[in-house]
C-alpha cells in the first residue's frame, strides 16, 4: 500500500474521454489526487462541485485535480457534464490504483458489510512523491482543509 514518501505508479488510467492518463504526466506540478465512491450521489456530487468551485485558487498553486472511482467513462461524462466538473476523472474499473493506495476497503451499511472506495485524498509533489494523505474524509468542508495544507507547503 502506498503512503506519504512514496512515489506514485506510472501506469495509465482511462479518463472520461477514454484517453489514457498517468499520473507521472503531471511532473512539475502537484496533485491533489482523490479517491471518491460513485458519480452524483450526494457526498460525491458535494465533493466535485468544491472541487470545481475552489479550482481557481488551486490552479494557482500549480495544482493538478483529479479523481477516480470505480466508474465507467461513460458515467464520468454525464457527471462532469451536469455539474460542468473542469478537472479529469479517471476509471479504476479494475481497482489497480485504489488497491495500490489502499483506498479499496471493507465497508459496513445497515449492518451490511461491502466492498467500496474509501473516500481519501493524497497529496502529490511535483516529483510525483505523496506528501499527505487523508483517509475517511467527510465530503463536507474536505476541500477547504486540503487547500489550508497546501498551502502551508
Amino acid at each position: 500500500m502506498l503512503d506519504v514518501g512514496d512515489k506514485v505508479p506510472s501506469y495509465a488510467l482511462p479518463s472520461s474521454n477514454g484517453n489514457p492518463v498517468a499520473l507521472t504526466d503531471f511532473k512539475g506540478k502537484k496533485i491533489v489526487l482523490y479517491f471518491y465512491p460513485k458519480d452524483d450521489t450526494p457526498g460525491c456530487t458535494t465533493e466535485a462541485c468544491d472541487f470545481r468551485d475552489n479550482l481557481k485558487t488551486y490552479q494557482d498553486l500549480n495544482v493538478e485535480i483529479i479523481g477516480v472511482s470505480k466508474d465507467a467513462g461513460d458515467s464520468h461524462e454525464k457527471f462532469i457534464a451536469k455539474y460542468q466538473l473542469p478537472f479529469t476523472l479517471l476509471s479504476d474499473e479494475d481497482l489497480k490504483l485504489m488497491l495500490d493506495f489502499g483506498v479499496w476497503k471493507e465497508k459496513s451499511m445497515y449492518g451490511k458489510t461491502f466492498l467500496g472506495i474509501e473516500r481519501s485524498t493524497f497529496l502529490i509533489d511535483e516529483s510525483g512523491v505523496i506528501v499527505k494523505a487523508w483517509h475517511n474524509v467527510k465530503a463536507t468542508g474536505h476541500v477547504a482543509k486540503v487547500l489550508e495544507e497546501i498551502q502551508k507547503l
